[in-house]
């Protein structure tokens, strides 16, 4: 890569992530990185490596055409294509936009998990992402023209566990990180030493918080996922929805992980001993963990459909993730 990325305008920021005071950017990204996000609600990242170049991410479908011409605003100021589009994962809100992303840049090969391209192939899925897209845009642009589409919702090129795509001088590192989903791929750029984590590794939300949502696994998130990111000893950490994280607070992040997983298996324990069925126990949990300021990243509804699968991981794996907790 040649000279400086010519940066789009961007939404302003959220309230909920704006966690280390105004002299923190946390979209100030060591190496060819960019954000080139259309919309609140999820990310995308430009990578502009010296050969190829590559969407991580895309964000929502209600932002699509914003996003797109974002990433193009950049790419023509560098007489670039766009290559290839990693995803994280299967949800809505993180490969919404690919439709639009796919129109813009037909070119592009989208590189998945397995189990990702698996599930984009179920017209259900299609039809959910679908639905929860609307909710978004009703959410965030209600007088927006942009039709939700799920017509190139698919992906192109299996990724595994530890494969590595070159982008020139710069390589991605593809890490299947269970937990959030079963879907869920980290990915470590290279020579940067950033590692993109997938939301089976949290979320932060505040200094001093990180959600959880671990749908499929806690069990895998901290017993896999956690060890493997830690294990990859990147020099930053880029956390989906958040941004990067400054280097001396990494260690603390990874704690705060792990003692979140246990406050939750705690909590809902606690539950399950007062004897609270499952919609009781789901009211409780959206009361404890739901504020006002969530909403700008994601429509209520949503949190709460994302809730439920948590809490019914945590009822499932609650054996395993006590004698885990009280080791």
């Amino acid at each position: 890569m040649s000279g400086p990325i010519e940066r789009p305008d961007l939404p302003e920021d959220v309230d909920l992530f704006q966690t280390f005071g105004p002299g923190f950017d946390r979209f100030d990204f060591p190496g060819p990185v960019c954000r080139v996000t259309g919309g609140h609600g999820g990310e995308a990242l430009l990578i502009c490596g010296s050969e190829k170049t590559a969407l991580l991410d895309c964000g929502m479908a209600y932002c699509g055409p914003t996003t797109a011409d974002n990433a193009k605003k950049v790419l023509a100021g560098m007489g670039r294509d766009l290559d290839m589009i990693f995803l994280s994962h299967s949800h809505y809100d993180h490969i919404g936009a690919l439709p639009w992303l796919k129109k813009a840049f037909p070119g592009a090969q989208v590189l998945a998990s397995r189990h990702c391209a698996g599930i984009l192939s179920r017209p259900n899925a299609r039809k959910l992402m679908g639905a929860l897209g609307q909710e978004a845009k009703d959410l965030y642009a209600p007088d927006s023209p942009v039709e939700i589409i799920t017509e190139g919702l698919a992906v192109d090129r299996i990724i595994e566990d530890g494969e590595t795509v070159s982008l020139g001088e710069e390589k991605v590192t593809a890490l299947a990180t269970p937990g959030h989903t079963d879907c869920s791929m980290s990915y470590c750029l290279q020579p940067a030493g950033i590692l993109f984590t997938s939301e089976s590794t949290g979320i932060l939300e505040g200094k001093d918080y990180v959600h959880t949502p671990c749908l499929k696994s806690f069990v895998q998130a901290v017993n896999v996922s956690m060890p493997k990111c830690r294990a990859a000893n990147p020099r930053y950490l880029c956390l989906p929805h958040f941004g990067m994280v400054p280097g001396d607070y990494t260690d603390r992040y990874w704690e705060m992980f792990r003692e979140e997983c246990k406050s939750k298996t705690r909590f809902v324990d606690g539950m399950c001993r007062e004897g609270l069925d499952r919609e009781a126990m789901l009211d409780a949990y959206i009361e404890r963990y739901w504020t006002p300021a969530k909403a700008m990243e994601q429509p209520k509804e949503a949190f709460r459909l994302n809730s439920g699968y948590i809490l019914d991981t945590l009822l499932r794996e609650r054996e395993e993730l006590l004698a885990w907790a009280d080791a």
